[in-house]
Order: C-alpha cells, then structure tokens, then sequence
C-alpha cells in the first residue's frame, strides 16, 4: 500500500472515529508499527492529527461542537457498549434523569421493560423516543439548540431544581484529569451542573475519543459521578484512578 493510501485510510478512520489506537491501525492496515508511527507522526507534522499514547486523536478546539448528525455516525458500537452498561444500572421504580446527547440516546434500546421508570430529559429526540417505547417520560422546556437538540437556558435551569433524580446519565464532550469534565456551551454546561446538583447518583458516559479532551465550559470535577467508558488502556485510566469509579464497557 502506497504511503499516500495508507494516510489517507489513517485520517478516515479517524475523521469517524475520532481516536486511533497504533494496534488497531497495524492490523487493519497490515503494516509494521514502526511504518504506521512514521505516518502518524507525518500527519501531525502537517497539522492533521495530534499523537497521544498507543495513537492519536483528532484535532479539535476548545469550541468544537459537532452536531448530532455528525455524532450519531461516530464510535457507533463503543456507545452502544456503553449505554448496556449504564441502563444496567437502573433500578425498578426510579427517577432517572437522561442528558441530550447521542451517548444517552443509546441506552434507549436497552430500556423497553423500564416500565416504572420515570424518565426526566432535556433531549427532544430522546423524549420521543422514550415514548415510543412507552416509558414514562417528562420533557423539560425552554429554548431549542438546534445542533444538538438539546432544551438549554434559564427556564431549564430552574424547572431541575424543583426534581430530584435517582440516577443522571450524562454526555460529555472531555474527560481530563486536570480539568475535569466539560463541554463546548457554556449554556448546556449550566443545565448540566444543576442536573449534577440534584442527583443521588450520577454518571459520565465517556467513549475512548474523550478522555483527555478539553472544551470550552466546565461542568464539573471528575470526582462528581462515575465514568462510564469502552478505554481498557490502562496505562490511559491510570490517569483517571482519583475518579469515584470507573466501569468499563465490555467489547
């Protein structure tokens, strides 16, 4: 395979993926791993990747939001893992409060004999998908964001701190341990730390691509739930070790 080939299998990958892992790329692309570190580190000469350990990830800013178009196509089967596990943590009878995001969105399969759940959201696609699978389910209201579909602002904010919730489920955009858990809006990110504030239990949904990234609002340290999340590296978690707790999704 000539090298322009390769790179460019390389950046495809992980324009849907958003990260790469060196083992992965030296067996589908059925080369040595010093000729795949030479085209990684090529790439990020040219300003197209940045390497992290074992891999690389894609390049993004501290306002980078992808819509959810964009998101629904990516780390596809990580998310799904993922959303097994954090439906399975939900008890008969609960209040259960699921954030906007395509992470959440996928538990939805998962829970049709949640029949005595009650499900809180600020997610209309999530809202009406809940319902077609007859699970009890309150829509908070508010302005629309017309990218992620989420219901954001002061009216959001307020109508939270009136509930409280047995269990929250919450997309992230970064999981740093530095910097703790954030998200490109600063609007979302205040949605989001009133949900955190009424919670008995709340939990991070993290595939590989977000641990270590940083946006623009933060939402909250990472002791603040649990990380839900597919990165078995555990040279990667190692740094995440003064979390409340990390489960990690089966492959």
């Amino acid at each position: 395979m000539l090298t322009e080939e390769r790179q460019a299998k390389i950046l495809a990958q992980l324009a849907r993926d958003g990260v790469i892992k060196l083992q992965d790329l030296v067996k589908d692309l059925d080369s040595s791993t010093s000729t795949i570190r030479r085209d990684l580190q090529e790439l990020e000469d040219q300003g197209k990747l940045v390497r992290v350990h074992g891999g690389a990830k894609a390049i993004s800013t501290l306002q980078s939001e992808p819509g959810v178009v964009e998101k629904s196509t990516k780390n596809v089967h990580a998310k799904r893992q993922i959303a097994k596990l954090a439906v399975q943590q939900i008890r008969a009878g609960e209040v259960v409060y699921l954030d906007a995001g395509t992470s959440t969105e996928a538990m939805i399969p998962f829970m049709s004999n949640l029949d005595t759940v009650l499900v809180v959201t600020n997610g209309v696609q999530l809202a009406s998908e809940l319902a077609d699978i007859n699970v009890k389910t309150y829509l908070v209201g508010g302005e629309l964001k017309n990218t992620t579909k989420a219901i954001i602002g002061a009216d959001v904010v307020e109508t939270i701190k009136k509930f409280r919730f047995n269990r929250v489920f919450m997309g992230v955009n970064g999981v740093h341990p530095k910097f703790g858990i954030t998200t490109p809006d600063p609007n979302e990110a205040a949605v989001k730390r009133a949900v955190l504030a009424q919670s008995e239990v709340s939990y991070f949904l993290a595939d590989a691509s977000k641990l270590n990234e940083v946006s623009f609002a933060k939402v909250a340290d990472l002791e603040a739930g649990v990380l839900l999340t597919d990165e078995d590296d555990q040279d990667i978690l190692k740094d995440f070790e003064h979390l409340k707790q990390i489960m990690e999704a089966e492959k």
